[in-house]
C-alpha cells in the first residue's frame, strides 16, 4: 500500500473504534439509570431514537455537500463535536429527575448525532475513494475496529458504571475521542474533487437501490432494538447485573467483528456472491430474532444459553448482510451513469448512513412501544419479520434482474459477432 492508503487506514480505524465505543457504552446501564430519573421504556426508546433522526438528516445534507465542506474537515469537526457531547452526557446525572434530565438527554444526543454523521459519512466516502477496487475488503477489515468498539463499549461501560458511577464512563471515553482529533488532523490526507450535479432523488429512482436501502434499514433497526431493550429484559428475566449484561452483548459484537473481514475479502474476490450472502444473512438474522425471546407461540421457554447463542447468530448474519451492501450500491450507481469520484461516493455514503440511522430510530422506538405494551418476545418477533421481508424482497429483485442481465449480455454478444471486421 502507498503511504496515503496506510495513513487513511490508520485514521479510519481510529474513527471507527473511538466513535463506536462511545456510542455503545449506553446499552448496559443507561436504560436502568433513565428509569430511576423518571423515564419509561417509551421515552428511553425516543432518547435512543432522536440520535438516529438527527443522524439521518445530517448524513443526507453532509453527504450531498461533502466536496464543498471538505472531507477531512468534516471528519475532524465531527469527532470534536462527538467528544464534547459524550463528556456532557456524562454530566447529566447531576440534574434532578424528571423533565430537565429527559430534555437535556434529547438535546445532547441530537447534537452528538450530527457530529457522528459528519465523521462516519466522510469516513465511508474517503475509504471508497482511496480503495476503489477493494471497498468490501477494506470496510470489512475496518469493521474489526468497529466491532472492537462495540465489544469493549458494553463491558467497559458496565464495569466503569458499577465501579465508579454514571459519570466516569462518559468522561473517560469522551476524552479518548477528543485525543483522536489532533491525531486525525496529523495523519489524514486531504482530498480534492469537483461537485456533482447528481442528486439523492436520482439515486433512489432505481428499485434495486431502494431494496438495498431497506435491507440496511432492517439491520440497524435490529441493533437499535437490542440496544434499547435487551439490558432490561436480561436484568428482569435472568437477574443479571449491568456488568454481566455487557458481557452478554459480546455474543452479538464478537461474531460480527470476526466475520466482517473474511466476508469483505470474499465478496470483493467473488462479487457475484453478494446477493445470496445478503439473502442468507437476512434469513438467519430473522430466525435469530424469533428465537432470542423466544416467540411465545413456539412453546420454548426463555433460556440464557439460547439468548447468547441467538445473539451470536444475529451478529454473524449481520456481517453477511451488511458488508456487501455498500459496494453493491456504489457498483449499481456507476452502472447507471453516476460520475466516478468523491461527490458520488459522498452521496452513497450519506444515503447509507441516513438509512442506517432511520433503522436505529425505528428499532428503539417501535421496539420500546411493543415491549412496553406486549413483551420483549413479541417485539423481537416483529423485528424478525421485518428482516425476513427484506431477505424476500432482495431475492425477488435479483431473480428478476438476472434474466434481464443475461438477455443484455446475449444481445451484446450477438452484436459483436455480427459486426464485420475492418480491413487494415
Amino acid at each position: 500500500m502507498t503511504r496515503r492508503q496506510i495513513l487513511t487506514l490508520i485514521s479510519m480505524a481510529s474513527v471507527n473504534f473511538s466513535s463506536m465505543i462511545c456510542f455503545s457504552i449506553l446499552g448496559p446501564f443507561f436504560p436502568h439509570e433513565a428509569v430511576k430519573k423518571g423515564a419509561n421504556q417509551t421515552v428511553i426508546g425516543l432518547i435512543f431514537g432522536c440520535y438516529a433522526i438527527c443522524n439521518l438528516i445530517g448524513s443526507l445534507i453532509l453527504g450531498k455537500y461533502i466536496v464543498q465542506i471538505g472531507a477531512k474537515f468534516m471528519l475532524v469537526a465531527g469527532l470534536f463535536v462527538s467528544s464534547v457531547c459524550t463528556i456532557l452526557f456524562g454530566l447529566l446525572d447531576r440534574l434532578p429527575a424528571g423533565a430537565s434530565f429527559i430534555a437535556l438527554c434529547f438535546v445532547v444526543r441530537s447534537i452528538d448525532a450530527l457530529g457522528f454523521a459528519a465523521a462516519m459519512t466522510s469516513s465511508f466516502a474517503m475509504t471508497a475513494k482511496i480503495f476503489p477496487n477493494n471497498v468490501a475488503t477494506v470496510m470489512g477489515s475496518l469493521e474489526i475496529f468497529t466491532g472492537l468498539g462495540l465489544i469493549l463499549g458494553p463491558p467497559v461501560g458496565g464495569w466503569l458504571y458499577q465501579s465508579f458511577g454514571y459519570e466516569v464512563p462518559f468522561l473517560l471515553l469522551g476524552c479518548l475521542l477528543l485525543i483522536m482529533v489532533p491525531f486525525n488532523i496529523y495523519v489524514l490526507p486531504s482530498f480534492e474533487a469537483d461537485p456533482s450535479k447528481d442528486s439523492f432523488f436520482r439515486l433512489l429512482s432505481h428499485p434495486k437501490i431502494v431494496v438495498l436501502c431497506y435491507v440496511i434499514f432492517t439491520l440497524s433497526a435490529g441493533l437499535g432494538f437490542l440496544d434499547a431493550t435487551l439490558s432490561l429484559f436480561a436484568i428482569e428475566e435472568f437477574g443479571l447485573s449491568t456488568g454481566q449484561v455487557g458481557l452478554i452483548m459480546l455474543g452479538l459484537s464478537l461474531p460480527y467483528c470476526l466475520a466482517s473481514p473474511v466476508i469483505g475479502y470474499f465478496t470483493d474476490k467473488y462479487p457475484a456472491t453478494r446477493p445470496w450472502l445478503m439473502v442468507t444473512g437476512g434469513i438467519s438474522t430473522a430466525a435469530g430474532f424469533c428465537l432470542i425471546g423466544p416467540v411465545p407461540f413456539l412453546g420454548v421457554s426463555s433460556q440464557l444459553w439460547l439468548l447468547i447463542l441467538m445473539l451470536a447468530v444475529i451478529g454473524f448474519s449481520l456481517g453477511m448482510t451488511a458488508i456487501p451492501t455498500f459496494p453493491e450500491i456504489i457498483a449499481h450507481a456507476y452502472e447507471k451513469g453516476f460520475e466516478e469520484g468523491l461527490s458520488t461516493l459522498g452521496m452513497v455514503s450519506g444515503l447509507f448512513t441516513s438509512v442506517w440511522s432511520s433503522g436505529t430510530f425505528y428499532g428503539p422506538v417501535v421496539g420500546g412501544l411493543i415491549t412496553q405494551h406486549l413483551s420483549f418476545e413479541w417485539a423481537a418477533a416483529v423485528q424478525g419479520a421485518v428482516g425476513f421481508l427484506a431477505a424476500f424482497l432482495l431475492s425477488v429483485c435479483y431473480l428478476i434482474q438476472r434474466p434481464r442481465h443475461q438477455s443484455v449480455q446475449g444481445e451484446s454478444r450477438q452484436t459483436d459477432e455480427s459486426t464485420p471486421l475492418l480491413n487494415e
